[in-house]
């Protein structure tokens, strides 16, 4: 096959990503130099096409980025109110007071927003600073120079069949050099994926661990609306079966976020992260709070939790990891927009300062030192215990022991033990199916819970179905041939779009499918896959989910 040739655009940044991180760093570059040349480039089919969030903002890296937002008209308007806690079991809640709670957990003076609108207000600024910002272009691959470093990456190839050979409307796409690249793909990012690998970012840090956020938004009953208020959940109905919790989120004009997270690290293959949070919602202190409304969207993406301990080396040559590329979700306040944003402000910094010294495609040190040793590095430190102590002994564990070493963090700065580790991957830590029971989880009633198609087509996911699978698999005989008999097939299970299935031919479960237009862009069988055999890729440019108020 010969070797496609592009046509190239020469920039001073170049920017994959147009979420939190990635347009922070763009506005901070235009606000250092006007005339820096600057492009954002967002493979969702508009900005915030593809954000999906909680969220609960923290205001601390909008107000170093951007000081007076508050009068520039940012769609963040929905003050927190009220924080409550609660532990659940099947039928009942036991509040826990807020007074016992770590300080760092109270979220007075936060948001209740949109985090897709705000990306959509942000990208708004940055394009009056004359920054280039194109959604609709997926970044399928990265461009080195012929010293090795990162020069910049491909986008915008469009036309491939199935078998991956260029069809008549075939579009090659571009090469995008910059002087640096910086990537805010956010989680388990293609490309970020690609460099930690290459210059073996990760080998100082522990194994990344994940959870996998599913969410819906309601319009409730305006009686039991109470905007401004702040709910997270603990306890049912995950139990010992997994790590994980719940969210509740009044924002304005009667809607409600309800979200649930399943830590990816559970044992059990034959858990189903989807059925826990439809079954979540059957609680009866939630299922009153439904009764009436209706659910108008639905989406999922997975959540980096490895905090402090698994951040990889954020630099490599000729660019930088932003945001949660890296990792930087604080996981009991289960918060990394703010964090986001601060990187993005430090990692403009960093490459401006560098250009403004006629460097190029090295290393940019001081955006890591600033990382680690800045108010990221403090903001994750503090807490870097709790995700292993839940992992290794559970949710009562985490909650007495982790909530007294935040306590000790918080007044001290220092912690009684040291930093613990997390011990294997997500997948690595995929039981045999043998060893554990099957969960007989409820049907869905299509009121409060529903089935998983469904709820996808209120994600407004679409692909060209004419384009290769961008799900690919190393190996095509490993999901029936391994997973299948030794898992029980947990893909069927851990996706929540339900890409893939296993087909039944001759009274046999021999055929495995990807129905790869159900994809949602979450990452979780890039992830979860026990035999670490499926490549999320990116596919051509504007397909995937097109969540509105995400």
């Amino acid at each position: 096959m010969t070797e496609t040739t592009r046509e190239s655009m020469e920039y001073d940044v170049v920017i994959v990503g147009a979420g939190p991180a990635g347009l922070s760093a763009a506005i901070r570059l235009k606000q250092l130099n006007a005339d820096l040349n600057v492009v954002v480039l967002e493979k969702g089919s508009e900005v915030g096409a593809h954000i999906l969030s909680g969220a609960v903002l923290d205001p601390s890296g909008l107000d170093a980025l951007l000081p007076n937002w508050r009068d520039m008209g940012a769609p963040i308007t929905v003050p927190v109110k009220q924080d409550n806690f609660y532990m659940l079991g099947e039928a009942g809640q036991l509040k826990i007071p807020n007074f016992v709670m770590p300080p760092l957990m109270n979220n007075h003076g936060n948001y209740i927003v949109s985090m897709g609108n705000v990306c959509r207000w942000m990208a708004e600024k940055a394009e009056e600073m004359g920054v280039e910002v194109f959604p609709g272009m997926a970044c399928s691959d990265i461009v080195y120079g012929e010293d090795g470093a990162v020069k910049g990456v491909i986008a915008g190839e469009f036309g491939l069949k199935p078998d991956g050979t260029p069809s008549e409307g075939y579009e090659p796409g571009m090469e995008l050099h910059g002087k640096y690249v910086l990537l805010g793909e956010g989680v388990r990012g293609s490309l970020s994926k690609k460099v930690i690998e290459k210059f073996d970012l990760a080998k100082d840090a522990q194994p990344q661990k994940y959870g996998l956020g599913m969410k819906e938004i309601w319009e409730i009953d305006p009686e039991k609306h109470r905007e401004g208020t702040v709910t997270h959940t603990m306890g049912w109905p995950l139990g010992k079966n997994a790590g994980g919790g719940s969210f509740i989120y009044h924002l304005d004009n009667n809607q409600v976020y309800v979200g649930f997270v399943v830590h990816l690290n559970y044992q059990n293959p034959h858990l189903f992260p989807y059925m826990e949070f439809q079954r979540f919602k059957h609680h009866p202190m939630v299922a009153e709070l439904l009764k009436g409304g209706k659910r108008i969207a639905y989406g999922a993406r997975a959540i980096t939790e490895g905090g402090w301990q698994s951040l990889p080396k954020t630099v490599f040559p000729g660019g930088a990891l932003l945001g949660c590329s890296a990792g930087m979700v604080n996981v009991p306040r289960i918060k990394g927009n703010h964090n986001a944003m601060l990187s993005g402000k430090a990692a403009a910094e960093a490459a401006y300062a560098a250009i403004q010294d006629d460097r190029s495609s090295d290393m940019l040190d001081s955006y890591d030192a600033e990382v680690r040793n800045g108010p990221i590095g403090k903001d994750l430190k503090r807490v870097r215990n709790v995700k292993p102590l839940w992992s290794h002994y559970g949710l009562t564990a985490s909650l007495a022991v982790g909530g007294f070493d935040m306590w000790t963090n918080n007044l001290f700065n220092f912690s009684a033990l040291g930093t613990l580790k997390h011990g294997k991957s997500d997948a690595d830590a995929t039981g045999e199916a043998s060893n554990f029971e099957p969960i007989d989880y409820p049907k869905p009633d299509g009121t409060l819970s529903f089935d998983r198609l469904t709820n996808v087509s209120f994600s407004m996911t679409n692909h060209e179905e004419s384009q290769p699978a961008h799900l690919k698999l190393k190996d095509p005989d490993v999901p029936v041939n391994v997973n299948l008999p030794k898992y029980a097939g947990p893909s069927a299970r851990y996706c929540p779009a339900g890409v893939y299935e296993f087909v039944m031919e001759e009274g046999k479960k021999t055929r495995f499918v990807i129905n790869f237009q159900n994809c949602v862009h979450c990452k979780t069988c890039d992830i979860k896959d026990p035999s670490q055999n499926i490549d999320w890729t990116t596919p051509q440019g504007g397909d995937g989910p097109n969540y509105p108020n995400m």
